[in-house]
């Protein structure tokens, strides 16, 4: 059996948000989501770590790095390495904005809430559909990333094929066929009680950070080379604009935590910190992992981390047999890594359904009171991931389309907050809002103009910079010409669906 939210509150939620009332334990956090109008249906158990857990396995560095090293290294070259800093500094400064919300609205659906609560309805509602069709395109290209790790670990697991690699018609089919099978997995954990996902997520995590830490070290003691190889070789500005891609993909996903708000305990003491705690700790230790791989890397110059990547470091420098363990680890961290995006998006369609904003929104919003999940959207995502899997079997290049198009949809959708935020910011300071416990929540204060509008130049500049057509990147073969423009295609097939639909509903309710 399941519940749905009661007629008297699916009237759109109040713009703005009153302080909470101090409050300690879990019954003033159901009382502090009452005060924006919902009821608690989410099961609320998770602790700190899990609430970092959430945003660490959503970014997941064993997954994107070894996913993407290749591709970033064949336009940038070693100095690549730098386009990891830079984007963890600007994903910082949108970071810093996302923890001022989640104090603020610590609610599911962060980006369609704290646009709407900004702006207005509408350009909420384009934020979280956005959004929503981006973390769907995002669960699709985690799944992907098994093709990268598993045939290295066992020749079994090519299936089709002989060409592991996932920009060759075999290694792209195959890659398809794993990731059907994992999104089964996930979306099955998805379907269970929230505690069972919340245990996976945690030992995943947990076993990422290990393995992630162990491969660093392990890589910089067979280091050959010095740091200064990352300033005196690689490609110029423009490749370097390309490189940045691979730690584009990897720093997104941290607004998990503040996703997972109605299922955490004291979620507006906890999520801020948590959510710019796991991108520090991923973007740090992600920039290590890429530092490691080219210090230790048997050459630079034979073409093969162009196309192996990572998985080709690892194997020949520490050996077939510990290095096909630290693959499993890998493997754990991609299939974590899909669950936790996964789950972030089943609670979008939940929290944008509850408010009647979407097609067929009284199944999408019901919670099962046994399990504390919503089925359906979990259910949902899972079918139209594996759907978007299907566009890999007919060419390989759709692998670096899903890529990126889920990044811009992302990028895009954290622009559509940052924007309303500064605007809001200029017309009058936000006041402030206390935690739980009656404390100050977190806020930028004094610095809050400054980050935001750097946060939004970033988000904006590096939206641009990934839609951008370049046939070297996404037709390399040429003849292809919708996988060219593949992204901004689908941006705009997204917003045409979207405004039809709200469209439909004018109709259908005038």
């Amino acid at each position: 059996m399941t519940t749905s939210r009661p007629p008297a509150t699916q009237a759109r939620p109040p713009q703005d948000v009153r302080p909470p009332t101090p409050a300690t334990g879990p019954g003033g956090d159901t009382a502090g989501l009452a005060d924006f109008g919902y009821p608690q249906e989410l099961h609320r158990s998770l602790g700190r770590y899990a609430s970092f857990a959430a945003g660490f396995s959503f970014i997941s560095v064993l997954t994107t790095v070894f996913q993407f090293f290749a591709f970033g290294y064949s336009f940038g070259g070693p100095r690549f390495f730098w386009t990891w800093p830079a984007v963890l500094v600007g994903q910082l400064l949108v970071a810093a904005c996302f923890a001022e919300l989640a104090a603020r609205y610590p609610i599911s659906g962060a980006v369609y809430q704290w646009s709407s609560r900004l702006s207005n309805a509408v350009f909420g509602w384009y934020a979280g559909w956005i959004m929503v069709l981006g973390q769907i395109v995002v669960v699709a290209a985690a799944a992907l990333a098994l093709q990268v790790v598993l045939p290295a670990v066992w020749s079994g697991f090519q299936i089709i094929g002989t060409d592991t690699s996932p920009l060759s018609s075999d290694g792209a089919a195959n890659a398809a066929l794993l990731g059907i099978v994992l999104l089964a997995l996930t979306t099955a954990v998805n379907l269970l009680d929230n505690k069972v996902m919340s245990v996976v997520n945690r030992v995943g995590v947990t076993a990422e950070i290990v393995g992630a830490v162990l491969i660093v070290v392990l890589l910089l003691t067979h280091a050959d080379r010095s740091p200064s190889v990352t300033v005196h070789s690689g490609g110029g500005g423009s490749a370097l604009l390309v490189g940045s891609f691979a730690a584009a993909y990897v720093m997104i996903g941290f607004d998990s935590a503040g996703e997972m708000s109605e299922e955490t305990r004291h979620p507006r003491r906890v999520a801020p910190r948590t959510i710019l705690t796991a991108l520090a700790a991923a973007g740090v230790l992600a920039s290590l992992l890429v530092l490691a791989a080219l210090l230790a890397a048997p050459s630079l110059t034979d073409g093969r981390l162009g196309t192996d990547g990572l998985s080709y470091v690892l194997t020949s420098r520490l050996g077939d047999g510990l290095g096909r363990v630290l693959l499993c680890d890998v493997a754990l961290a991609v299939a974590v890594a899909t669950l936790a995006i996964q789950t972030s998006a089943t609670r979008m369609l939940f929290s944008m359904a509850r408010d009647r904003a979407l097609p067929l929104s009284p199944a999408l919003a019901r919670v099962s009171p046994r399990t504390g999940q919503p089925p359906v959207p979990a259910l949902v995502v899972g079918v139209l991931s594996a759907a978007l899997l299907l566009i890999a079997f007919a060419s390989p290049d759709a692998w670096l389309a899903i890529g990126t198009t889920c990044i811009v949809m992302l990028y895009l959708a954290y622009s559509m907050v940052t924007g309303p935020q500064l605007l809001r910011r200029l017309r009058a300071p936000l006041p402030p809002v206390t935690d739980e416990s009656g404390a100050p929540a977190f806020s930028l204060g004094r610095w809050g103009v400054p980050v935001n509008a750097a946060a939004l130049v970033y988000g904006l500049a590096m939206t641009v910079n990934l839609a951008w057509p370049r046939p070297a990147v996404y037709d390399p073969s040429g003849g292809h010409w919708y996988f060219r423009w593949f992204t901004l295609l689908f941006l705009g097939a997204a917003l045409a669906l979207g405004a039809a639909y709200r469209a439909v509903r004018r109709v259908s309710s005038s």
